[in-house]
């Protein structure tokens, strides 16, 4: 079969990943570029536990999604997990894809037996950087099964330059290392900056949580004049389940109940952009201090300022060096102290008092991503590999 797709000139390749492949957006943005230049993708997945199982691709005509049903902890996870490996073996070996794009630690076995199969190419790309300490006996196989992935792989890919030298320094892979910002699709930027609401709305989306969006941001909202609003659409992980009801509690204590909503959790990047594009300054904030490396790296690989850009949005950011750099001092952002309400409120204040300012800010953000910051640019030296190859 492989042989065959191949005389016709069919370029194939498989995703793997051990969850829901459409809580990922760069995966969505890499298919649809592949797809749109003739290749047939087929995704490899699971479920996922929550509203993360909902989350759905676009729908596109060259590209396929096959997931096995979400199986909870305990002994039948593990024996899903060993299906699954087996099974993506036979499924890489029946769709005759040459290249596998495995994405996350717990793809690396699936995607590791596959490559075994005669004429077969690998891409790792690791969107969050695993906890190396205190790893369970089966975590570190995994590790390991990364690592030998690794060897393999014509290349890997992080979404930020700090976690791209901390991973070439422990894995130290065969090839070499890329590194592709979590940034939109061009074909997602608004065509022109939409007419702000009448009264302001700030926005979040993303994984709910106090590190994230903190309880200062309702503190600030209440310091404002006028009837400025907060909208938000994420979901809740483990460890943070109680975290949604807390938020909308101390809203309602400081009698905020109807200036803050929840959106839900968007099945579809569409849905969640179009949300976005509904409101007036968008949220992406870091904790100041972090003992996680994907929590002090993330520039570049948080999807939240890009897509707040590409939606014509002011964007409002932590007060870090990194974050500073990329998005203040160019002329995009402003920024504040998250766990200050005082600093967020005065941070909005600007964006309310100046608009002219702040509508030339988001004129350039849009303009950076349409430039630079999309996917087309951020993904062309892994599409080189893949079609030079």
């Amino acid at each position: 079969m492989a042989h065959r797709a191949e005389a016709a000139g069919v370029r194939r390749i498989l995703y793997v990943q051990y969850t829901n492949p459409a809580g990922y957006p760069p995966l969505e943005h890499s298919s649809r570029i592949l797809a749109e230049r003739g290749w047939e993708v087929l995704f490899l997945g699971s479920g996922a536990a929550g509203e993360a199982d909902a989350f759905q691709f676009e729908p596109h005509p060259r590209i396929r999604t096959e997931r096995w049903r979400y199986s909870g902890p305990g002994w039948q996870q593990k024996a899903h997990y060993a299906g699954f490996c087996l099974w993506t073996s036979w499924r890489a070996w029946r769709s005759g894809a040459r290249w596998i794009y495995a994405s996350e630690p717990l793809a690396c076995p699936a995607a590791l037996l596959a490559s075994r199969l005669p004429g077969r190419r690998v891409i790792y790309h690791e969107h969050d950087s695993p906890a190396m300490n205190d790893a369970s006996p089966f975590f570190r196989r995994i590790l390991g099964a990364r690592r030998r992935l690794c060897q393999r792989a014509a290349a890997v890919v992080l979404p930020n330059a700090e976690r791209a030298r901390a991973f070439a320094e422990v894995v130290r892979p065969a090839g070499p290392v890329l590194t592709v910002w979590n940034c939109p699709e061009r074909r997602e930027v608004c065509a022109t900056l939409p007419p702000l609401p009448a009264e302001p709305v700030l926005f979040y989306h993303g994984s709910l949580n106090s590190a994230r969006l903190p309880l200062a941001v309702l503190r600030a909202l209440a310091l404002l004049p006028g009837q400025p609003r907060l909208h938000f659409a994420g979901y809740t992980t483990s460890g943070h389940r109680d975290f949604l009801d807390s938020f909308l509690a101390e809203a309602a204590r400081l009698g905020l109940a109807d200036r803050v909503k929840h959106l839900g959790a968007p099945a579809t990047r569409a849905e969640l952009l179009r949300l976005c594009s509904q409101a007036s300054l968008g949220l992406a904030f870091m904790p100041a201090a972090s003992g996680d490396l994907n929590m002090r790296a993330m520039t570049g690989a948080s999807n939240k300022p890009f897509d707040y850009l590409a939606c014509g949005l002011g964007l409002l950011v932590s007060d870090l060096p990194d974050w500073r750099a990329m998005f203040v001092e160019p002329g995009y952002a402003r920024a504040c102290n998250p766990e200050d309400p005082q600093s967020i409120a005065e941070a909005i204040r600007w964006f309310l008092s100046h608009p002219q300012e702040a509508a030339a800010a988001r004129a350039r953000g849009r303009q950076r991503i349409l430039d630079e910051w999309n996917y087309e640019t951020q993904f062309a030296p892994v599409l080189d590999l893949l079609e030079k190859s």
